[in-house]
């Protein structure tokens, strides 16, 4: 996808607040707000009972005017995704299986949550179709994104909103990337309209005229095109956690929730592992500087997290430097030493040629003066470790390679570290008061966050220790 990148202007809301409660003290109040573009999760939307907590939530905010449906998710454990049963109606279809069976507990689905809701609204003319076209070899995409569609529908129906198919708002262009300037456009014409609107997330329209989907970020990504076109005062997304944790409740007991953050640090946490939203799915928002808003649709009441650029947040002080802690297993560090590297020129460039020869992508090369190590997820190097360490012994003719398995790598961000003496000696002090051996260690010239490779079996007391000495209860 590629959008147009503007220059950030702070809005003029967001300036007014921050000035009247101190910008260590920001917060979404409703009335400070103009629109909203809102979009809601699958599990948001999963049954009856669900819509009605997303009807009471843009209820309560009549500058909620734009709303963005996900397809309904699962509501249960065992439970089954609309969007999971679309494609495999799609791939039954393909074989030249018969799916009624599948679809019909997608007809089953829509009908219940209509029903129950006391719609007027009668959606056996779209499954009909639906059914049909697929049946009748349309593509993938369009399969996959009716539960979209027909939610939207219904979503519509229960707000008294106008329906707005995604195709006719949103387009790709020939490369599959968003067309900005026609989207923008048609998205920008909506606010114009005396009701509010729906729009399914997760396609649009390709340039050939067929339904496309998103490849990655689905709605999310659909919210943020409409947030940016529509030029949202804030992209509220609504999900089923009240916002990003600072550490991952399976290894820290109840962390604490991250009330604000910048766009950097989310980029930051969401590489290392951080699943609840990925920077690249809030790409056009981020370009244009609109504030992001994660909620809890089952606990409306709380604030949750707020992700605004860097410039709209002070300096942090105080107790708390870190803004949160993610990180990933099963990393392999190459390790490569050779006497009087330093003064051959062109080395690290033929040692990283070689791992790009053979299609690997690597996270981090620290070094000494004769050594060069490079962390490679292991993943990437299935199959292709010999080979590598071959062309490595041949190109560079090192006195020696190394190859150290089963590391994990931590990365504590946070924007105050820059500003706060004493971080990295806290953080280390920590691992070693937990017995825990570094065996990396990467920061980057920004403070934003610092990088520690340790064993994989000590991955969660690591994880635990660093939060245990920055986050006091």
């Amino acid at each position: 996808m590629c959008f147009q990148r503007r220059n950030w202007r702070m809005p003029a809301w967001l300036d007014t607040l921050l000035d009247r409660r101190g910008r260590a003290e920001l917060s979404l109040e409703p009335e400070s707000l103009g629109l909203k573009v809102c979009k809601f999760g699958g599990t948001s939307l999963a049954d009856a009972g669900q819509c009605r907590k997303v009807k009471a939530i843009i209820d309560t905010d009549p500058e909620r005017r734009l709303v963005v449906p996900s397809a309904p998710g699962k509501r249960s454990a065992k439970d089954q995704k609309i969007t999971d049963l679309l494609y495999l109606c799609h791939a039954h279809a393909q074989q030249g299986l018969e799916f009624d069976e599948v679809f019909e507990l997608i007809r089953d689905r829509f009908r219940r949550i209509a029903d129950e809701l006391g719609l007027d609204i009668d959606l056996t003319a779209d499954l009909d179709k639906v059914q049909k076209e697929i049946a009748g070899g349309q593509s993938v995409d369009y399969a996959a994104s009716r539960g979209e569609y027909l939610n939207g529908r219904i979503v519509a129906a229960i707000l008294g909103f106008d329906f707005v198919d995604a195709s006719e708002v949103i387009f790709f262009d020939a490369k599959g990337r968003i067309d900005t300037a026609r989207s923008y456009a048609a998205i920008k014409a909506l606010t114009r309209r005396p009701r509010g609107c729906v729009i399914p997330g997760f396609y649009g329209l390709s340039v050939e005229g067929r339904i496309k989907t998103f490849s990655r970020g689905g709605s999310d990504v659909s919210g943020a095109v409409v947030a940016a076109g529509a030029g949202a005062d804030v992209y509220e997304n609504w999900t089923d956690v009240g916002g990003l944790l600072m550490a991952d409740p399976r290894i820290v007991p109840n962390p604490r929730t991250i009330d604000k953050l910048t766009y950097r640090e989310l980029r930051e946490l969401a590489y290392m592992g951080a699943t609840v939203l990925h920077d690249e799915a809030i790409f056009p928002v981020r370009e244009a500087g609109i504030p992001v808003n994660i909620r809890n649709t089952n606990d409306p009441d709380h604030p949750g997290t707020l992700i605004l650029p860097q410039s709209a947040l002070p300096e942090v002080t105080g107790l708390i430097e870190i803004t949160g802690i993610a990180g990933r297993k099963d990393f392999t560090v190459i390790l490569v030493e050779k006497a009087l590297m330093n003064s051959e020129v062109g080395f690290g460039r033929r040692l990283l040629g070689v791992l790009e020869s053979n299609g690997i992508s690597y996270e981090h090369t620290p070094s000494g003066i004769d050594t060069m190590s490079v962390v490679v997820h292991a993943q990437q190097l299935d199959g292709k470790l010999e080979k590598v360490i071959e062309e490595i012994r041949a190109t560079c003719n090192p006195d020696d390679v190394l190859i150290q398995p089963g590391m994990a790598l931590i990365a504590t961000v946070g924007r105050g570290m820059a500003h706060t003496p004493g971080c990295a000696a806290r953080l280390f002090g920590a691992l070693g008061d937990g017995g825990i051996n570094v065996r990396m260690i990467d920061q980057g010239s920004s403070e934003l966050n610092i990088i520690v490779g340790v064993a994989a079996e000590d991955f969660e007391a690591a994880v635990r220790a660093i939060y245990g000495t920055f986050v006091k209860d």
